[in-house]
């Protein structure tokens, strides 16, 4: 016995995903904190892309194959992010968004 599951299942996850990744990154202060709401709107896109390609052409890998490019996007915004981040840590001992304007020389 198989259980299908809908596309409309698949989209309120995503759209979950989506709208908690875009509460985070504008309620949030501390910037790992934004950098993990932004890899949740990144992953909600993801999802998407493998779903809409599932259910529109079955029979082609392109909604994968984007899924594919943007993890490694993702992935090296993160490297990105985080080389960063540990940057400012050490400049100003604190990584919240509101000690970064003391950088500005």
């Amino acid at each position: 016995m198989e259980i299908e599951i809908h596309v409309i299942h698949y989209l309120v996850i995503s759209t979950i995903m989506m709208f908690c990744g875009i509460y985070g990154f504008f309620t949030r202060k501390n910037l790992l904190a934004l950098l993990i709401s932004a890899e949740l709107v990144l992953n909600a896109t993801n999802i998407n892309f493998a779903v809409f390609n599932r259910y529109l052409f079955p029979e082609h890998l392109e909604g994968h194959f984007f899924s594919l490019f943007g993890i490694a996007i993702a992935a090296a915004e993160t490297a990105v992010a985080i080389a960063i981040i540990i940057n400012v840590y050490r400049n100003i001992n604190q990584i919240l968004t509101d000690d970064i304007t003391e950088m500005k020389g």
